[in-house]
């Protein structure tokens, strides 16, 4: 099971299995002890250049695009597979600092990882 959330609510350790961040920058105000990642795999999170594209008016369906596209680098490709492997053995949640994860980066990735988010 894949779960997307907010790197800012508090881990269930119960639920959240694995805790991997999957944004590129770490969150403002939080420590890593608070946030209590296990993973932060850098080739699966969205470029600084897709971000500021993004961020500066690009849509959400080219944004999509791109991202899968950076998704189908080697480096990312090996990532994904890795993170699949996470999840065959049990529960993983991709955190992000987002205020909408389902509707982020993180949806997507969870989506093409082979799992819905929630």
């Amino acid at each position: 099971m894949i779960r997307v959330r907010r790197v800012y609510d508090a881990p269930e350790p119960g639920a959240d299995g694995v805790r991997v961040l999957v944004d590129r920058l770490w969150p403002r105000g939080l420590s890593k002890e608070a946030a209590a990642v296990d993973s932060w795999p850098r080739a699966v999170t969205p470029s600084a250049e897709l971000r500021k594209w993004f961020h500066a008016g690009g849509s959400p369906g080219e944004f999509r695009s791109r991202y899968e596209a950076e998704l189908a680098e080697p480096a990312a490709v090996a990532e994904l597979e890795r993170l699949r492997e996470l999840a065959a053995e049990g529960p993983v949640t991709l955190l992000t600092a987002v205020r909408e994860p389902a509707s982020s980066h993180a949806a997507v990735l969870a989506e093409l990882l082979g799992a819905g988010s929630g």
